[in-house]
């Protein structure tokens, strides 16, 4: 095992303490990879080699830093490969490294029980169909002909999915920071079930999000929503706008598209996060020009909107299903 897959249990809005923690995993491999909003993965393949101990030893030592320097516990996968330590992932639990063997056997032996959603990259949509035609399990993908797996989710979507069903892992943990963003989380009071309290969470944290980024005359690229759940799992869903923007009604479309792809039924949300990526001067953003009036009256509303907020605070002005 050389590949850790980490993931802080961070206070709500806790995300502020996550560099740190990137810093405490680059004492030990520079080979770190951020996983916003509270993930990393970390290749210790030199640390093993310098340190004299395996990626197991090394992930108990990171486990008491987190603790000792920062106050935070974390759960930790460790496997051959990126792949395979976030699967990992699933099953550890605080306290207890889950760690996948090297050996083919040992890691088809593994994989075959786990349901199809267990593989990043497998979204909602994807997993029932797939189970829609019997194929729950990834020994059970793994076992079925390629092209009956091309033909229910596309041809490269097929081939990929079959090879990790197989245990074959072909990422590689790129380096990188946390990036230029901003991100609000939304957390329950209790485990909500409610759809429409969901939506009015997202809608919330996007005009949050819209006024934080005008009043630092920004735009973003990218929208990342992060679903936690009851189980302390959580599922996350980037999107690329079609323009960089701080519009608020933009961010919501966006919020409210990624969250109906999910294709939650009754589960236990506990808080729903949104993160903007990928930060840039407003003024070196594209705009493309409409002929639509209610486009143009609504960015008016919005910059008085701004200007009142900031002089009697930031509920002086909302969207009327958030007044209550």
């Amino acid at each position: 095992m050389t590949i850790l897959c980490v993931r802080f249990q961070l206070p709500p809005a806790g995300e502020a303490a996550l560099p740190g923690l990137l810093g405490l995993l680059e004492d030990f491999t520079p080979v770190v990879q951020a996983l916003p909003p509270d993930g990393a993965l970390a290749d210790l393949r030199g640390a093993e080699r310098y340190f004299g101990r395996d990626a197991v030893e090394l992930a108990s030592v990171i486990r008491v830093r987190a603790l000792a320097h920062h106050g935070v516990d974390c759960v930790i996968g460790a496997g051959p490969g990126p792949m395979l330590a976030r699967v990992a992932l699933g099953d550890a639990r605080p306290g207890v490294t889950c760690a996948v063997p090297e050996e083919p056997d040992a890691i088809a032996q593994f994989l075959a029980d786990k349901p199809v959603a267990a593989l990043p990259g497998v979204g909602a949509a994807s997993a029932r169909t797939l189970c829609e035609y019997g194929l729950d399990t990834l020994g059970l993908v793994a076992a079925a002909p390629l092209s009956t797996l091309q033909r229910l989710i596309g041809a490269k979507a097929g081939r990929e999915l079959r090879e990790k069903a197989r245990g074959i892992d072909r990422g590689r943990v790129v380096p990188n920071s946390v990036s230029r963003s901003l991100a609000t989380e939304r957390p329950f009071t209790r485990d909500e079930l409610d759809p429409d309290r969901h939506r009015r969470a997202l809608l919330s944290a996007a005009e949050e999000l819209g006024s934080r980024l005008r009043a630092l005359d920004k735009v973003c690229r990218t929208l990342t929503l992060t679903v936690r759940y009851a189980d302390r799992s959580s599922t996350t869903r980037c999107r690329t706008l079609k323009e960089p923007t701080a519009h608020s009604p933009a961010l919501t479309r966006a919020a409210y598209d990624m969250y109906e792809v999910l294709g939650l039924q009754r589960a236990r949300v506990r808080a729903l996060a949104l993160r903007a990526e990928g930060l840039d001067p407003a003024e070196q953003a594209s705009y493309q020009l409409t002929f639509d009036p209610f486009d143009e009256k609504a960015r008016r509303i919005e910059e008085v909107a701004d200007r009142a907020r900031a002089k009697f605070g930031p509920h002086a002005v909302m969207p009327g299903s958030l007044a209550a």
